[in-house]
């Protein structure tokens, strides 16, 4: 089959779909965008976590036709038209919250959808929005603090 939907804000589409292709293979393989990571293929890590229309998912569970017509953002769609960094990534790159960076593209893309519906969150709620997103490297300390840098810059505190 083949499936056509907008991601990142163009129209995109991909030939010979199968009933079983999940979205990430989509997005990664046909469509090259290499963002959003392939870590466990059963929702448990948040390393391909994308936004369909709006809400954050595991592209890994969503089968690739669920998203005709539909909208999808990536972490490559939080830079800005020349490329330049998000909000939300400078403040992941100035706290330090990026090490091996696998499961980075998930958290933005969670984060990013947070911040854009609650620009002033909790504790709680960061803890909350991120918490279908696994890191084995930082000990979620400098990602908690690059999302509270995020909504004070968004905020124009800092």
């Amino acid at each position: 089959m083949r499936v056509t939907f907008t991601v990142n804000g163009r129209q995109a589409s991909a030939d010979d779909v199968w009933e079983g292709e999940s979205l990430l293979y989509v997005l990664r393989e046909r469509l090259g965008l290499p963002g959003s990571k392939n870590a466990c293929e059963q929702g448990e890590c948040g390393s391909c976590t994308v936004r369909l229309d709006g809400v954050p998912v595991c592209s890994c569970l969503v089968a690739a036709g669920q998203a005709q017509g539909r909208e999808v953002t990536t972490v490559e769609g939080l830079a800005g038209p020349e490329g330049e960094l998000s909000t939300v990534q400078q403040a992941f790159v100035d706290a330090g919250a990026v090490q091996c960076g696998f499961c980075t593209p998930g958290l933005l893309v969670a984060a990013d959808e947070l911040l854009e519906r609650n620009p002033e969150p909790s504790d709680g709620d960061i803890r909350e929005a991120l918490s279908g997103n696994l890191c084995r490297c930082t000990g979620y300390e400098k990602i908690l603090d690059a999302v509270r840098l995020a909504a004070a810059r968004t905020e124009g505190a800092v």
